[in-house]
């Protein structure tokens, strides 16, 4: 591995779509400091995180997108214009991924690659031979990303994983670390007893769940927040009335509103569709913008508890 592939910043996201009418504003990117992560006139769709790395602002979700369907599904994606893709041990489809990754024709350096440590592996050694046996089975020689899946606080591992992420990235296997599902009090600790804070923190989010107090937290730490299940699982989000009228208005997909309006909270997305049609639909977001009006309306259909599953993070376990 050569130190200018591990470390080869700033890459443009070729896509064969125009992303260049509308862009975010950088200041919903930005910490209390004015520094963080900011999108582009010239690159709406990617930003740089706080350790300097260029992430798209819109991955593309590969959970139970296994085997040859996966692989193909994944393949159409990328073709579609995607260049980001986020797996995780328990998907138990790293092969799939790597397989479409070295079936198409872009590059590696074109390319952004997420996975995620299970809450059985978070001891030191286990966290860096997993990472390793990961980039094994997806063939790579590292990973853009990598993630703590869950902290899984009962056990309280999760600070020694985080160690061992932050040795593995010394190590060269991964350029970025970050978290998921990690509440303000779990990274709170991880800073406090490391000293380092991760890049992002993948967090449930959706009309339904908006999780304004995480969001918060996360920009004024220069934490990136990215939206896992952006759409709700396909759940009665989208047949919700007030985003109906707001896709029709502006001649969109219930969809696109859903993630155009994450996007303007600061929020990147990571949705995932075997459709052809709702892969482009999905990524193109960038030609049109949401009023202000239109995005509270949308952060209004809160809900106390709006989770999918239930799966809170101060309580919920993953292994």
């Amino acid at each position: 591995m050569s130190e200018n592939i591990l470390f080869n910043q700033g890459q443009s996201i070729s896509s064969k779509y125009d992303f260049s009418k509308t862009y975010l504003s950088a200041d919903i990117f930005k910490k209390k400091d004015g520094s963080g992560p900011a999108p582009s006139p010239q690159f709406p769709e990617r930003i740089t995180l706080s350790d300097g790395t260029d992430i798209p602002l819109i991955g593309f979700g590969t959970f139970r997108l296994n085997g040859g369907h996966g692989v193909n599904t994944m393949l159409q994606a990328l073709k579609t214009g995607y260049r980001s893709l986020d797996t995780a041990v328990n998907y138990e489809n790293e092969g799939a991924v790597g397989e479409a990754i070295q079936r198409t024709s872009l590059n590696r350096e074109d390319l952004f690659i997420t996975s995620k440590l299970p809450g059985r592996h978070q001891k030191f050694d286990d966290t860096i031979t997993t990472i390793q046996e990961s980039l094994f089975r997806t063939k790579l020689d590292y990973f853009d990303l990598y993630l703590i899946h869950w902290p899984n606080p009962l056990a309280d591992n999760y600070v020694e994983a985080w160690q061992g992420l932050i040795e593995a990235q010394k190590m060269g296997l991964v350029r970025s670390i970050g978290v998921s599902n990690f509440l303000p009090e779990h990274l709170e600790r991880l800073e406090k007893e490391t000293g380092v804070l991760p890049v992002i923190n993948q967090i449930e989010l959706h009309p339904y769940w908006s999780q304004p107090k995480q969001r918060k937290f996360n920009k004024d730490h220069g934490i990136f927040t990215q939206a896992w299940s952006p759409l709700g699982r396909a759940n009665a989000v989208l047949q919700d009335e007030t985003i109906r009228k707001i896709a029709e208005a502006h001649h969109k997909s219930i969809a696109q509103i859903i993630l155009r309006w994450e996007l303007q909270l600061g929020v990147g997305v990571i949705p995932k569709s075997s459709s052809s049609k709702r892969q482009f639909e999905n990524l193109n977001l960038f030609d049109f913008e949401l009023s202000t009006a239109e995005v509270n309306l949308i952060t209004n259909l809160d809900k106390p508890n709006g989770r999918t599953n239930n799966q809170d993070p101060a309580i919920y376990q993953e292994f």
